[in-house]
């Protein structure tokens, strides 16, 4: 079982940046692969990020290439969105996930390879 609270979101300008965090409880968070997801209003959740187990590998939704970095301090049991040069497009809740694997460079786009959901973080960029 694990359980994910996001923080960070917030209002920020067009070109700002925003960093948001996922913490995560349970003993096994490191076996997991993360995602972040987001949904703007009257639109489906979307994909936006993934790193795998180990960290070695992420993806990204095309949008967000070279703007977002994803990362994860499994020591800390936490993961990071580092999003740069937001656009008015990026505002949405943004949740994080987690999907249980077998393998250390496993990673996946589809939400429901994901078992557990944070309650999500409202990121409002305005333009």
């Amino acid at each position: 079982q694990v359980q994910l609270v996001e923080s960070g979101g917030g209002l920020v300008q067009a070109g700002g940046s925003l960093r948001l965090s996922c913490a995560a409880s349970g003993r096994t968070y490191s076996t997991y692969a993360m995602g972040w997801f987001r949904q703007a209003p009257g639109k489906e959740r979307e994909f936006v990020a993934a790193i795998s187990r180990s960290g070695g590998n992420t993806d990204f939704t095309n949008s967000v290439k070279g703007r977002f970095t994803i990362s994860r301090d499994n020591a800390k049991n936490t993961v990071y969105l580092q999003m740069n040069s937001l656009k008015s497009e990026d505002t949405a809740v943004y949740y994080c996930a987690a999907a249980g694997v077998l393998f250390g460079s496993s990673l996946f786009r589809e939400a429901t390879k994901y078992n557990y959901w944070g309650q999500g973080t409202q990121v409002t960029v305005s333009s």
